[in-house]
């Protein structure tokens, strides 16, 4: 019978047992005695004690960006016989004898599961990109460290293992133990270190790839040879094994992908509830055959992963049905098992502790020095060789499985099994303060593949990035799109910069019905546009304006998930399939925008930097952040339907939370405002106003109050007043926003630009470009003198919206000191949070403390 067969057996038996009294504790009992009637009393504490072990250790050590495992060995060593089990009482209490064989079936399951999510994520594509490099590194990480490891064996084996132990046994399973690669634990630690898109980390990926099939083959082949009574046995079982790869690898595979196109599952990138209970079944079938065949449930488990096609990501849909379950509850008792049966107390002699050392110097140098010179053989320099080397020493999850199969087949004692542990526990520590040592951020390179993935350029885009003048009219827009929900902000933008020329319609067909506010608050004009047939208009118009070029970013957020890590690996084929991707750019072919495209897989510290760098790769004018609009609520009195207040977190006045209140969002938008290289426009959509479709413009409300930002909004106004359906009011105000610490010179400086840029646009002149002669009919300018800015200026936004003609949508854009701001709030404003002034500006955060009900468009001059 198989080892998991037994545990089966051994819960069977528990459950199987009379009932006791049912009274609980009312009745006296105490929850933490053992009852074999009700052994999830006793279960709940252990796993209680165990994840919040485990969670406070791991918080700890990802300071020192240590892997979680380390967190959960370490935790069960704390908890077993080295530690905590010194205390009088705790384990019989704890972890009782008679409670561990639910403890571990429980982990068993939670083993398999996990295998199968490693199957998973074994992609053999990647050994194809970099075939000889990695198959080199691969190859010399295998042998060099197997032939150590075998001579290693010979000497433990001579000092610590029982004679009635088969040697060669022995020898092939130690030679294991310091030959394999723990795969999982590597894609966690180039994901934390941020290396997957550089070439050493793509080469890494698929060496360890290689080198993990190879390793379980092994150590299958190492139980089968144990298990068996017989050498003929022994070659029964490896028959057996094959036989069954064969079938599941080939028909069986076949008839699930299969499967999967008749229930859609493919089709639609995720399983259905049918293709959900075949995965499991088929997982825990594989495993019961494997135990039972005398090899492990495990290999089971790891073999079904292999079955499961990656096409359209259903691979990762399927992944994250499970991974969070498995890692957070699973995963964590099986390896706190192996450090309660780490005892570091048998390490009691000098002997013990030099083979110990031994051991952790023969496993790294091994692995070292065979994938360094590899490296260095297939074009490496010293830094990615020596990175590549430390990798590939790393242990972790997979030398831990290996530890406990060899001391659940009794070819390790708890003396031998602690020495390896220690080993393990060291090695992995050790890789990323060495990787980060060889291989530091500033001499990475970066692969093609598989992180950033971008299309092919467009033929009417530049190849740099130059600051556009204040004559000239932005055509190259970097969009940035990293949540659906963004998806009808992005649109509506886009539609503003969108020429009449570009249009399928007429203007008042372009515009939409959305209530939109800049970051320069606009009035309407004072006087009539002149009328002008639409056909008319749209003719003038398209020989005015250049067509608008929208270089799309798709961020995907990397994290340590197993699905984000296979979906860093499939980006090439994510940018074609992905939703928002796809719908965006049917939006602009559909309104005759260029738009193209870029896909990064990026960790969400990273996401600044990935955005500086598409914009300076695509020669960008500038940066389109939208910002989602919350969800629209449903008013109790009378059924009326409301747009949601995006900030309305912020004041607390309902219980919805939305990204716009987010602390953690506002400090996103912040590290893009420093670090992007280009003029910034954030748009906040605050959803639909209630006007028809088609009925009306934009009409868009800005107030000047001077400064780099309000310059930059003055001038992309023009640009969107080109557009047929978009009129302007500007109102200039006595303020200027200059920054930093303004002295004489720099404020004489700042109002000399805002008067010649003023005086350009409110003075006739036949010096004007076609397009700014198109657009300032369709814009009032206006001068407002006020003692209280930020209060006259609320006031003439609310009587904007209060006036507003429902043919008409309003935008607002804004700017101004601080001490306005603290004042108006004193005065009329609710309280606003420290980080929404920092965000949207002094006078985005006035409009939003006095219940403007409009969208922002927040402008920021590039500093560069």
């Amino acid at each position: 019978m198989g080892a998991f067969a037994r545990e089966v057996a051994d819960v069977a038996g528990i459950l199987a047992r009379a009932a006791a009294e049912q009274g609980g504790v009312i009745s006296g009992d105490n929850p933490t005695v053992y009852m074999p009637s009700d052994p999830l009393r006793i279960w709940v504490i252990e796993i209680v004690i165990i994840v919040a072990m485990i969670q406070l250790l791991s918080l700890g050590l990802s300071r020192i960006r240590q892997p979680r495992v380390i967190a959960e060995v370490i935790g069960g060593i704390i908890l077993g016989p080295t530690v905590m089990g010194r205390i009088p009482g705790f384990k019989d209490t704890i972890f009782p004898d008679a409670a561990m064989p639910l403890l571990n079936l429980t982990s068993t399951i939670g083993l398999i599961l996990f295998l199968f999510i490693v199957g998973l994520e074994v992609d053999t594509r990647l050994i194809k990109r970099n075939f000889k490099s990695s198959a080199s590194i691969s190859i010399a990480g295998l042998v060099l460290p197997l032939g150590l490891g075998a001579a290693l064996g010979v000497g433990l084996y001579r000092e610590f293992v029982d004679p009635s132990i088969n040697f060669g046994y022995f020898v092939l399973f130690t030679a294991v133990a310091i030959g394999i690669t723990a795969f999982p634990v590597l894609c966690r630690i180039l994901t934390d270190l941020k290396l997957l898109e550089t070439t050493v980390g793509v080469v890494v990926l698929a060496a360890g790839v290689g080198n993990d099939v190879v390793g379980w083959i092994l150590l299958a082949l190492s139980v089968a040879l144990v298990n068996a009574s017989n050498g003929l046995t022994a070659l029964w079982v490896l028959l057996a094994s094959v036989g069954f790869v064969i079938v599941l690898l080939y028909p069986g595979r076949l008839a699930y992908v299969w499967l999967a196109r008749r229930t859609g599952s493919l089709e639609q990138g995720t399983p259905t509830t049918l293709m959900m209970t075949v995965t499991l079944l088929l997982v825990f079938i594989c495993a019961f055959f494997t135990d039972i065949i005398g090899v492990h449930a495990i290999f089971g488990g790891f073999l079904a992963g292999f079955m499961v096609p990656h096409e359209n990501g259903f691979a990762i849909s399927l992944v994250e049905k499970f991974e969070d379950l498995v890692s957070i509850l699973f995963l964590p008792i099986y390896f706190v098992l192996s450090g309660l049966r780490t005892n570091l107390g048998a390490l009691n002699n000098g002997i013990t502790w030099g083979y110990t050392i031994l051991i952790c110097l023969v496993a790294f140098t091994s692995k070292f020095f065979a994938c360094y010179a590899a490296a260095r053989a297939t074009g490496f320099n010293w830094r990615e060789a020596g990175a590549i080397g430390s990798l590939m020493s790393c242990k972790g999850l997979v030398e831990l499985i290996v530890l406990n199969v060899g001391l659940s087949a009794g070819i390790l004692d708890v003396r031998t099994f602690s020495m390896f542990v220690v080993h393990a526990l060291v090695l992995t520590v050790m890789t990323t303060p060495l990787t980060l040592l060889f291989y530091p951020p500033k001499y990475r390179t970066r692969d093609g593949a598989p992180n950033i993935v971008k299309e092919a350029p467009s033929v009417e885009e530049g190849s740099s990035h130059r600051p556009v003048g204040d004559n000239e009219i932005r055509t190259k827009f970097a969009l940035v799109l990293d949540k659906i929900e963004q998806l009808p902000a992005a649109m509506t933008l886009s539609q503003l910069l969108q020429s009449g020329a570009s249009s399928t319609a007429s203007p008042s067909s372009v515009s939409s019905s959305v209530d939109i506010k800049l970051e320069h608050v606009q009035e309407r004009p004072a006087h009539p546009i002149p009328l002008e047939s639409d056909q008319r208009l749209i003719a003038r118009h398209s020989a005015l304006v250049p067509r608008i070029t929208i270089n799309a970013l798709r961020l995907i957020e990397l994290t340590n998930r197993t699905s984000a890590v296979i979906r860093s690996t499939e980006a090439e084929s994510l940018l074609y399939n992905d939703p928002i991707v796809s719908v965006f750019r049917t939006f602009g072919y559909l309104n005759r925008l260029l738009v193209s495209a870029a896909l990064s897989v990026v960790s969400y510290d990273e996401f600044p930097a990935a955005i500086a760098k598409h914009v300076t790769d695509s020669g960008s004018h500038m940066v389109l952040l939208p910002w989602s609009r919350g969800a629209t609520s449903i008013s109790e009195e009378g059924g009326q339907t409301t747009p949601h207040n995006p900030f309305d977190g912020i004041f607390h006045k309902t219980t919805t939370q939305d990204q716009t209140s987010s602390v953690v969002y506002s400090e996103y938008i912040r590290n893009i405002f420093l670090n992007v290289p280009a003029d910034i426009a954030l748009f906040v959509d605050r959803g639909i106003g209630g006007q028809l479709p088609g009925s009306g413009g934009q009409h868009i409300f800005m107030p000047f109050f001077g400064g780099p930002d309000d310059r930059l909004a003055l001038t992309f106004l023009v640009q969107l007043c080109a557009n047929p359906s978009v009129t302007a009011t500007i109102t200039i105000a006595a303020a200027d926003t200059v920054y930093g610490q303004p002295n004489t010179q720099t404020r004489l400086a700042s109002e000399t630009a805002d008067n010649i840029l003023w005086g350009r646009f409110t003075t006739p002149s036949d010096s004007h470009t076609p397009g700014i002669i198109a657009a300032l009919p369709r814009m009032s300018f206006s001068t407002r003198r006020s003692a209280r800015p930020l209060h006259t200026l609320t006031d003439m936004a609310n009587g904007e919206i209060a006036t507003a003609s429902a043919e008409k949508n309003l935008i607002f854009s804004l700017g101004a000191p601080a001490a306005w701001l603290l004042k108006l709030i004193s005065e009329r404003g609710s309280p606003i949070g420290s980080t929404v002034p920092k965000t949207l500006g002094s006078v985005g955060a006035a409009l939003v403390a006095t219940n403007t009900s409009a969208s922002l468009l927040i402008l920021q001059a590039s500093n560069v």
